[in-house]
């Protein structure tokens, strides 16, 4: 399955100038990539947090037919395209492991599959790095982050995660996985789950990054 030339016209990149560490777009069409405030305040617990493409237009309508509509036949366009621009900065991370935001067991039931772990194996074939499917896991209930503001994500993350088994990821350099960045509540929380079980550095790859 291949995406047509119109959907592809309307999925717009996310091109710098960004934040050299959480990937937000800056305004202005000119300069460099730079740290933003927050990242300046509050720094991450990633590196870095790359998309490829802006959460909007058809891109927004690809992932929610993928991810609600169950039409799994997408990611693999959508895996493609997502790795084809962020070739480069896998090349240089240079992560040992590929792991991805886990689903809690009743929402996987729900859903049937976990579209991170299937975006996730799309770029374990392409740039050759061993994905982890389940040894990051969601440990408790969360509310679906969409309705959420900031402060409410993070406390709805928060403690919701564990590592299985610490030996897998221990000095690792990690990509975490899933399909879109918006706050970042929730691959914060990751990191710091996987940091704490012993990972030595964790970069965040998304398809798509929300605007908030």
């Amino acid at each position: 399955m291949q995406l047509c030339p119109a959907c592809l016209a309307k999925a717009p990149p996310l091109l710098s100038p960004k934040c050299s560490c959480c990937g937000h777009p800056f305004e202005s069409p000119l300069g460099t990539d730079h740290l933003c405030g927050p990242c300046v305040t509050d720094p991450a617990p990633f590196s870095s947090a790359r998309a490829a493409l802006l959460f909007e237009g058809s891109t927004r309508e690809l992932i929610h037919q993928f991810k609600y509509g169950k039409r799994v036949l997408l990611r693999r366009p959508l895996g493609l395209l997502a790795a084809a621009y962020l070739d480069d900065c896998a090349g240089k991370f240079g992560a040992d492991l590929i792991v991805p935001v886990p689903l809690h067991g009743k929402r996987l039931r729900q859903r049937g599959f976990n579209q991170a772990i299937l975006l996730g194996e799309i770029f374990s074939q392409r740039w050759g790095v061993p994905l982890s499917r389940n040894n990051l896991r969601r440990i408790r209930w969360t509310e679906p982050q969409v309705n959420l503001g900031a402060a409410e994500r993070a406390a709805n993350v928060k403690g919701a995660f564990a590592v299985n088994d610490a030996k897998e990821i221990a000095g690792c350099k990690i990509f975490l996985v899933d399909d879109v960045y918006t706050t970042g509540s929730t691959v914060k929380e990751c990191c710091r789950v996987l940091l704490k079980g012993g990972a030595a550095e964790i970069a965040v790859l998304t398809v798509a990054r929300g605007i908030s």
